[in-house]
């Protein structure tokens, strides 16, 4: 089976955690403890390159190139996280995506999301339109990548969040989206109103932080099929290092430095077989 196959495969029953890399080593990581597939993170990415996490911080040629190096780095499936396709007009951003698809990722997503403090979802209609381009784009590359479409109305404060999920999730499973996703979700009630209103729909759950009553079974009972982690990993890595370099620089002691991984740990992760 293709990459994009096997993720198609991983939609239509269950429910897998796809974790989400920063860079190769960590995409090897993730294959090699066993994880069906593994997402990009514009956050994980942007922190990087010394970047704050915003909507399109990081050029999307340095994205694309991200996500091919990710595609590389092992055989699973990568979902690429592509915001809301680095472009306001649906001509280009289509391009975008048809040029997102030809790195060899198996799926995407597209957000509502447009970066602006005053208006920042795309307005309904737009927000629709811009899930039936993003379909007849990957349509027209030929590729059946799986195409997730967020909703980011929890990310940005929206008064009414609920209505505005359930309202634009099942619109864009309408318009064509294989999966729906609104990361911020932190009540499982709504978990289980949000995937009855949208079947049979699959629907990513994002946990970036512990949350009461969020596991993977869980979430499975819900009905629930994807649950991906953003930046979290990214984060936990540099929560590490801030706290080893707050330490040293502060009190020029070097206690945090025995929670590092040792040499041989990470020798033999990364020399293992990658099959």
């Amino acid at each position: 089976m293709t990459a994009v196959e096997t993720f198609r495969a991983l939609h239509r029953s269950g429910c897998f955690v796809m974790p989400n890399p920063w860079d190769v080593g960590s995409a090897v990581l993730l294959h090699r403890a066993g994880f069906p597939a593994i997402a990009s993170s514009s956050a994980a990415l942007a922190f990087t390159r010394a970047m704050p996490d915003t909507v399109w911080g990081v050029p999307v040629d340095a994205v694309l190139a991200h996500l091919a190096e990710l595609v590389r780095a092992t055989p699973l499936p990568v979902n690429a996280d592509f915001q809301s396709g680095f472009a306001p007009e649906l001509e280009q951003m289509a391009s975008n995506i048809a040029r997102c698809v030809h790195t060899g990722v198996a799926g995407l997503s597209i957000e509502d999301a447009t970066g602006d403090a005053v208006a920042p979802l795309y307005g309904r209609d737009h927000a629709i339109a811009r899930v039936r381009s993003a379909r007849r784009a990957i349509a027209g590359t030929g590729i059946p990548v799986v195409l997730t479409a967020r909703c980011e109305a929890f990310l940005v404060n929206d008064p009414d969040a609920e209505r505005t999920v359930l309202d634009r999730l099942t619109a864009f499973a309408a318009a064509g989206a294989d999966c729906v996703f609104a990361p911020g979700i932190r009540d499982l009630a709504f978990v289980d109103t949000l995937v009855k209103a949208v079947a049979p729909t699959p629907v990513n759950v994002l946990i970036s932080t512990p949350i009461p009553g969020f596991t993977v079974d869980a979430l499975r009972t819900l009905g629930v099929r994807r649950i991906s982690l953003g930046s979290a990993l990214a984060r936990v890595a540099w929560g590490a290092v801030l706290r080893s370099v707050r330490e040293i620089a502060e009190h020029g002691t070097f206690e945090t430095l025995a929670g590092a991984a040792s040499f041989a740990e990470l020798d033999t992760a990364f020399t293992a077989p990658r099959s």
